[in-house]
């Protein structure tokens, strides 16, 4: 309830203000070219820290006939208005030493004119500026609730700046842009809304009030200010501004504004006639201006440009959250709850679950099934429900989404007519330290409640690997005896520029159907052990990726031939000096981490491919442990050649091999992780990196064998040292 309450008043905000920030962003983003442009001018010779206002006073009195006044401004810019020798009031930036006029003030430009205007009061005066007072006060609250739900959303404030879940592109970016510019929003905001209350006298008074003063008249006049020890004592970094006495009378005194004070000083003595400290609310006045405007710092004005920009960028990518929403909603229908032989029931907090519970539902239609989707909070009495599939993410701290909140109660008091067969499918990234907790809970629930049986266990889908969710279809069909077939999801892949590679070399297939092709670039394409070649064929267009093993300047790949396989049909007919078309996939999460101490590489079938390339770059000959699963003795034969050659170059320090089909051994690398988890922990505890290439079924198995034991052995969650990078994974 509490993640609905923050998630709703964000909206209701966002779309209450939208209009008005749209237009607030784009003039804060003009305006904040105009300190930038300030801060550039040439005025400012000596830092006025090195300056005493004594010697400033001193240097102006000797070059003009009066000084006026003396103004330090934001910049630490100085000004001076004086009376030159011709009877001519001049004000003009000075060099605070020599007093040489370096400058005139220029008047704003009227596109900042224009623009201040625009931001400040949209040309309605004093009813504009309750409206944008207003404004900025609603941004704080929107920057407060964002906030609120990017800490639930990472699990805790200690994961704020953690690794974020891999989503679609403007909801991944929302989080991670509002990470580090939400509080640049929130002060942006905060000071515009102090700055309105300040407007509207809704602020105690930012006024210094003296009391009169009665300076001593018997005293030598023949004393220059720049005489008087107090000036001598005050830098001219600690000044705001200073008024000359009207007169030479004794009667007449400084005026001097310093940062923190109001001081009246008699220009003859030196002695403080008045002291005044500045209230807190003209201190936050004046800090509210610098911060909002960023006048005086180029650096602070380019992080409220910044975040002017990344506002317009909350603004589109909130639209596209909130319409994906709506889109991937569901509207229960009590007439098919009725009638109904499968239910799917989706706990989502972005809609993304939605889409594989569509691809499910078209899955099951094709069967000849009467199919619900309804959300978790929408649990009713199916009358001839036979199938309950949930799927599931998790929120936050391991929390129930939104639409699934109320789930755990409903499950309590609905009763259903007829036994039901149950599927929990969990949705998570392992990043998060509560990696698909929910689903977790949803599951033990429901083998604590009578009338409900399951068909296969909880299975968990991390980062919304269609892959995986097809693997999970698979175990499914075993398990009950039908074919579920999934269809294609709709995923617009970018098509990479094609590239003309020579076959140079390859092996035929071994007993696994597996055979190995190495090829060389004909041009200048660029890749890295690592990274995918993609290729496209004809008949469907549908890319498929092989990693890759950078060999000097060739590329190995190890590729599995299906009996029916397009694409590994077609590369396994392929002959020396032929040629193919196919194009190079960046996969930098998955390249030679430079900075390990330690590398631990998992692979079985064709994912020991990377790696033959990765370990031949250990050129610091660290220590790099390959743990590999394959079915017999002859389906490491290929890769033997490499491997020996890596270990005598000193770069590969140890090889484990599973064979899963050899006579008297069953054995798979899994096995081996679990024999060694302890070693695997306490290497990653000293900086090791883990590397997993292979299946998905594979990686599963793994990641919860090391997860157990990291907790066992350290106390920590695999997913702290996958925060760190040290997990990384390409599996398929």
């Amino acid at each position: 309830m509490t993640i609905s309450i923050w998630r709703y008043s964000h909206l209701l905000l966002a779309l209450s203000t939208g209009l008005f920030l749209i237009l607030a962003s784009i003039t804060g983003i003009i305006l904040a070219f105009e300190p930038i442009q300030g801060v550039l001018k040439p005025y400012n010779p000596v830092a006025l820290s090195e300056v005493t206002l004594a010697e400033t006073i001193g240097t102006l009195q000797a070059e003009y006939e009066e000084v006026l006044s003396i103004e330090v401004d934001a910049n630490d810019f100085v000004l001076a208005d004086v009376l030159t020798y011709d009877g001519e009031g001049k004000r003009f930036y000075i060099h605070p030493k020599t007093g040489e006029s370096l400058g005139e003030p220029s008047p704003q430009h009227p596109i900042f004119q224009f623009t201040t205007n625009l931001h400040r009061s949209l040309f309605l005066k004093s009813v504009g500026r309750f409206f944008v007072g207003l404004v900025s006060f609603l941004l704080c609250l929107i920057a407060i609730t964002g906030l609120v739900l990017i800490i639930k959303r990472q699990g805790g404030i200690s994961k704020l700046f953690s690794k974020v879940h891999k989503d679609y592109f403007e909801l991944r970016y929302h989080v991670i842009l509002g990470r580090w510019f939400l509080v640049p929003i929130l002060i942006l905001a905060a000071t515009g809304a102090f700055l309105f209350a300040e407007k509207f006298s809704l602020l105690p008074s930012t006024l210094v009030v003296h009391e009169r003063v009665n300076p001593d008249l018997d005293v030598d006049e023949s004393v220059r200010p720049q005489e008087l020890d107090i000036f001598k004592t005050i830098s001219l970094a600690d000044v705001r501004n200073v008024n000359f006495p009207f007169t030479p009378f004794p009667e007449d005194y400084f005026e001097v504004a310093l940062r923190d004070k109001e001081i009246y000083v008699h220009q003859y003595t030196g002695e403080i006639l008045s002291e005044k400290p500045y209230p807190f609310t003209f201190l936050a006045s004046k800090l509210s201006l610098t911060l909002h405007t960023g006048q005086g710092s180029m650096l602070w004005s380019l992080v409220l440009l910044l975040a002017s920009a990344s506002l317009l960028f909350f603004i589109y990518s909130g639209f596209v959250m909130w319409r994906k929403r709506i889109q991937n909603s569901v509207k229960f229908n009590h007439k098919n709850a009725d009638v109904c032989s499968h239910v799917i029931l989706v706990g989502s907090e972005t809609g993304t679950t939605f889409g594989f519970a569509k691809l499910l539902e078209k899955a099951l239609n094709k069967m000849g099934k009467e199919v619900l989707v309804c959300q978790l909070n929408e649990y009713k009495t199916f009358k001839k429900a036979e199938h309950l599939f949930i799927l599931t993410a998790t929120y936050g701290e391991g929390d129930p989404p939104t639409n699934a909140r109320n789930f755990m109660d409903l499950l309590e008091t609905v009763q259903q007519p007829n036994p039901l067969k149950y599927a929990v499918i969990g949705f998570g990234s392992t990043l998060y330290p509560n990696y698909c907790k929910y689903a977790i809970d949803v599951e033990k629930a429901l083998a604590a409640t009578s009338g409900f049986e399951q068909t296969i266990p909880i299975y968990k889908i991390d980062n919304q690997s269609y892959d995986a969710f097809r693997e999970w279809a698979i175990q499914w069909s075993k398990a009950t005896g039908e074919h579920l077939e999934l269809p294609a999801m709709g995923i617009k892949n970018k098509i990479p520029k094609l590239h003309e590679f020579e076959v140079v070399s390859k092996i035929e297939p071994n007993r696994d159907d597996t055979f190995l092709i190495r090829l060389k670039a004909k041009g200048n394409a660029k890749f890295q052990s690592g990274d995918l070649l993609e290729y496209r064929p004809t008949e469907d267009g549908i890319p498929r990726w092989f990693s890759i093993a950078k060999l000097g300047q060739e590329m190995l790949l190890s590729i599995k031939k299906h009996e029916f396989g397009i694409v590994s049909n077609y590369l396994d007919s392929l002959k020396p000096l032929e040629n193919l078309k196919a194009g190079i996939k960046a996969n930098p999460h998955f390249h030679f981490p430079k900075k390990a101490k330690e590398i631990i590489c998992i692979s079985n079938g064709t994912g020991i491919a990377p790696f033959l390339g990765i370990i031949a770059e250990n050129n610091r000959k660290i220590p790099i442990h390959m743990y590999w699963g394959g079915r017999y003795k002859t389906s490491l034969e290929i890769y033997t050649p490499y491997l020996e050659h890596l270990k005598s170059a000193g770069k590969l320090k140890t090889l484990e091999v599973a064979l899963s089909r050899t006579e008297g051994s069953n054995t798979y690398v899994q096995d081996l992780v679990k024999r060694d988890s302890q070693f695997i922990s306490k290497s990653l505890k000293n900086g090791a990196v883990v590397m997993i290439c292979g299946a998905l079924r594979m990686q599963k198995d793994v990641l919860e064998i090391l997860e157990k034991s990291t907790l066992e052995h350290l106390a920590t969650s695999l997913c702290d040292f996958e925060a760190k990078g040290q997990l990384k994974m390409d599996c398929y």
